[in-house]
């Protein structure tokens, strides 16, 4: 488990580096503080999932990724909700 915690946050300052973003920059699209922000990247702050889904949405990749679960950094492609997953009767 640990090693899927320290992984998330890798991929994380990995991805805001290669953006050349800082970490007040990144904190900004997250709509959070810079402490905040740099906490989840030291592994001091458990990451929301809604933080998790925008951060791969801003990187374009996917949370699986963020989460160690794949290598594979491209995001999977938008699949259309079926019926039964939008309250339909």
């Amino acid at each position: 488990m640990i090693w899927v915690k320290n992984m998330i946050f890798t991929r994380i300052r990995d991805l805001r580096e290669d953006s050349d973003l800082s970490q007040r920059e990144m904190a900004e699209i997250l709509n959070c503080s810079q402490q905040t922000y740099s906490n989840y990247e030291l592994g001091q702050r458990e990451i929301p999932i809604a933080v998790l889904i925008r951060l791969a949405l801003y990187h374009k990749t996917s949370v699986d990724y963020l989460l160690g679960l794949t290598d594979d950094k491209n995001p999977y492609p938008p699949t259309p909700p079926s019926p039964s997953h939008c309250g339909s009767t």
